[in-house]
């Protein structure tokens, strides 16, 4: 039966760990591998990694880092970060990793994903697209390089083209939402669920479990992803890695029950 999908997301910086607010002002959090450690022990849906500079900074993966990552998790983990070929995806999935982010190369070079794809398998291959409104607009585009370069292109358009070159999964991520804590941006996922086949993920904005509630109530079988709820606690954002239980997570999800019966 298919549900939806609770999945921290954990930028590394540097090697560490890092939050962002507006995809800038990073705050170290912790070492990559002791954060791991905890979500194997609460059981996580899904671990998401990405590496915020990679592409910024024109390096590709850290392989050693992804290695030692793959290795400790106990969970579905994918990750992001200077991925520009399909030598790296591969290497990367060798490595024990289930699922591969593609994000300014899926724009710059659209080719990867399908080339991507024939590879490794579409359920592998990930096209993270981040996204912002034109100004006082519910219109969507799609930028790159950590927010700092607009693309110029309709988020919808380009969902639909790496949809169709054979990406198994979408993330959005709302930049103007990033480490605000304030809720999803509820209209931005509707237009992508509408717009996408497969399966969709949000990121940006969520800073309670009833934000997450809200997401799932109104969209039904979708990836919740956040960072700052699961790592920060209380107003003034003490560092504490933290998931919702068996228990919570079954009061979130009971939502969608009937729809996926």
């Amino acid at each position: 039966m298919l549900r939806p999908r609770i999945i921290p997301c954990l930028l590394v910086q540097d090697k560490g760990l890092v939050k962002t607010v507006g995809f800038s002002s990073p705050k170290y959090v912790g070492d990559p591998i002791n954060v791991v450690k905890i979500f194997n022990e609460k059981a996580v849906d899904e671990l998401a990694v990405y590496d915020i500079d990679a592409t910024v900074r024109g390096h590709g993966p850290d392989y050693k880092m992804l290695e030692n990552l793959a290795f400790e998790s106990r969970m579905p983990l994918c990750y992001g970060g200077g991925v520009k070929t399909v030598e790296q995806v591969k290497t990367i999935i060798g490595l024990g990793v289930e699922k591969v982010a593609i994000s300014s190369a899926a724009v710059a070079n659209p080719r990867l994903i399908a080339e991507a794809a024939e590879a490794v398998g579409n359920q592998s291959v990930v096209v993270v697209l981040d996204v912002k409104p034109r100004p006082r607009s519910t219109i969507y585009e799609v930028w790159t390089h950590n927010g700092t370069v607009n693309t110029g292109r309709l988020m919808s358009q380009v969902a639909a083209e790496v949809e169709k070159l054979g990406a198994g999964e979408i993330v959005v991520n709302a930049i103007e939402r990033d480490g605000q804590m304030k809720g999803y941006d509820l209209e931005l996922a509707r237009q992508i669920n509408s717009a996408a086949k497969v399966p969709v993920t949000i990121l940006g904005g969520a800073g309670s479990l009833a934000h997450i509630e809200e997401l799932i109530r109104n969209f039904g079988v979708i990836g919740a992803a956040a960072g700052s709820l699961f790592v920060f606690k209380g107003v003034y954002r003490a560092v504490l890695v933290n998931y919702p239980s068996i228990k919570e997570r079954d009061q979130l999800l009971h939502h969608v029950s009937k729809q996926v019966a």
